[in-house]
């Protein structure tokens, strides 16, 4: 039985756009399934204290932008550091993915396109006819498609997907998870391919300890 990586992403993250064909290279390289898990980000921040871009700390703002330039350079992609990543909703776009996922059809051609179209070319994936555009560009019909991505069903997906990332230990776009071991960011990639190579059991999180809670006296037998 083929291993499986549960792939929790958003369109509007650029940090997704870097890391996607290399993450889809190394899944095929080694064999592995991916369940593709397009997720509402913000959604996903609001549940685990994370901050949407506009209400990070100048600092941190700053340093992203150093970041994208250095990753966009390590793998060989374009990216508009102008590009409109907090000024659209990617629920639709998202909601896609889902649809093209239900058609049967894999998604991975029309995300490499997509991706392109909002970071490399600036354009609005909040727009229909530009979505529209990208689906058709891919051999795929976009109007049942489109349909499909504002009916019931692809909402209630996306909201289990979001369900299903916080359940996962999900925090952020991209994560990756193999054998319930989360990897958070591109920028794991490279760990994500070792595990993989090296077929050793998965890293899971240890139970913290809470401090708070009075130590529980120790029997000491004589």
């Amino acid at each position: 039985m083929s291993r499986q990586i549960d792939y929790f992403f958003t369109l509007s993250s650029p940090w997704a756009y870097l890391g996607h064909a290399a993450f889809v290279e190394t899944a095929t390289r080694h064999g592995v399934e991916v369940s593709y898990r397009p997720m509402p980000v913000r959604a996903v921040f609001d549940e685990t204290g994370g901050l949407p871009l506009p209400k990070r700390h100048p600092a941190r703002q700053r340093y992203r932008l150093v970041e994208l330039q250095r990753w966009r350079q390590r793998r060989g992609l374009p990216l508009s550091l102008q590009a409109r990543s907090g000024s659209f909703d990617p629920s639709l776009a998202d909601r896609l993915v889902i649809a093209i996922i239900a058609s049967g059809s894999d998604p991975d051609a029309f995300l490499r396109r997509a991706f392109h179209a909002l970071w490399a070319d600036a354009l609005d994936l909040a727009d229909e006819a530009v979505l529209a555009r990208l689906v058709a560009s891919v051999g795929l019909d976009a109007e049942p498609l489109l349909e499909a991505a504002a009916a019931p069903a692809s909402h209630e997906r996306y909201e289990q997907n979001r369900i299903e990332a916080i359940a996962a230990g999900v925090f952020g776009a991209p994560s990756y998870i193999l054998d319930g071991e989360l990897f958070w960011g591109q920028d794991r990639v490279e760990l994500l391919d070792e595990a993989l190579s090296e077929g050793r059991a998965a890293y899971l999180p240890q139970r913290v300890r809470d401090d708070t809670q009075p130590a529980t006296p120790r029997t000491i037998s004589r």
